[in-house]
Formats: structure tokens, C-alpha cells, sequence
């Protein structure tokens, strides 16, 4: 393939900029590596800030 060649074409219809837009954007993500999956994990920062601390939501109804 050379320089001067398309990567794809048309071969039917008339899409508009925006249609060739969001194909091209649909082209780049199913091309790329998957990305590795971020840990589902909650930091203490984040517990201490919900009702019950680190116990929970089932401590914060509970009387202390």
C-alpha cells in the first residue's frame, strides 16, 4: 500500500463529515489494544467519607 492510497472508501451512498467522522472514530477504538481493567478497589480516604466509616452503610442506622 502506498502513501497515496486510502485506508478505506466509500463504495455507496454520501455520507456527511459527521458520518465519516464517527466512522472513522468507530475504525481508531476497535483498533486499538485493550486496555487493562482498573482495580475495583476503595481507598480508606474514600471509606472514611461514607456514613459508618470503614463499617459501612449497615453501622450508619446503628446507634454508637
Amino acid at each position: 500500500m502506498s502513501a497515496e492510497e486510502p485506508l478505506f472508501r466509500v463504495v455507496r451512498g454520501v455520507p456527511t463529515a459527521e458520518e465519516l467522522a464517527a466512522l472513522v472514530g468507530a475504525i481508531i477504538v476497535r483498533t486499538r489494544p485493550a486496555a487493562a481493567p482498573v482495580p475495583a478497589t476503595i481507598s480508606a480516604w474514600a471509606r472514611s467519607g461514607r456514613p459508618g466509616g470503614s463499617r459501612g452503610w449497615r453501622a450508619a442506622g446503628l446507634p454508637r
